[in-house]
């Protein structure tokens, strides 16, 4: 078995893995190869820097490296969440494995500055009643201390932008974690493995 063989998947592969672990679509039919082109669709589209799929090589077929296969089985095709939270868990999840492959320790330093509405727009690309909207929510969720003002501006501290991108904005906290993966996935690389390699395929 090549390096390539390792890490990478067929399409039919992955379809019979999902037939023996009874993994379904959401409305409990078997899973199609259309079912899964449309899911690398979404896979690639929400996550283009992960490099999921390979490349055409030597063939006309595609294969999805086994982190791709996982996000699929464990995102994609789950049905117990939503899918931008199984996203976030996902993310999450697999940070935390590279970070104890690297020793590398966990910090979040994405949210440093305090931010007045319209910084907090620009920040999350959303409207200002959706920010003002979302900034109710967090009081009313008992987090008064994260508002201030300052000159009469509304302010909302470096721990409030926090709780608004990982409880509200999650796309955006979903961005953020997709970006320090990569960090530590070329990390990993530069250190001689190969990418995924040591992650077993389930």
């Amino acid at each position: 078995m090549n390096e390539f063989d390792k890490i990478f998947l067929s399409y039919k592969k992955i379809l019979n893995k999902f037939k023996m672990l009874n993994i379904k679509t959401k409305n409990g039919k078997e899973i199609t190869h259309k079912d899964l082109r449309y899911a690398v669709y979404v896979m690639l589209k929400k996550h283009p820097t992960c490099r999921w799929r390979s490349e055409k090589i030597l063939s006309r077929r595609y294969y999805i490296l086994d982190e791709g296969y996982k996000w699929l089985r464990y995102v994609y095709f789950q049905n117990e969440k939503k899918q931008i939270d199984a996203d976030v868990d996902f993310f999450e999840n697999r940070i935390k494995q590279y970070e104890e492959l690297l020793k590398v320790k966990h910090n979040e330093n994405w949210w440093n500055e305090d931010m007045t509405i319209k910084q907090l727009e620009e920040y999350f690309n959303k409207s200002n009643s959706s920010i003002k909207k979302a900034i109710r929510k967090m009081c009313d969720s008992g987090f008064y201390d994260y508002k201030y003002f300052d000159n009469n501006k509304v302010i909302i501290s470096s721990e409030g932008v926090k709780w608004l991108c990982k409880n509200i904005f999650k796309q955006k906290y979903l961005e953020l974690l997709e970006k320090y993966k990569m960090e530590l996935t070329e990390m990993y690389i530069k250190a001689g493995y190969i990418y995924d390699e040591f992650f077993g395929m389930n």
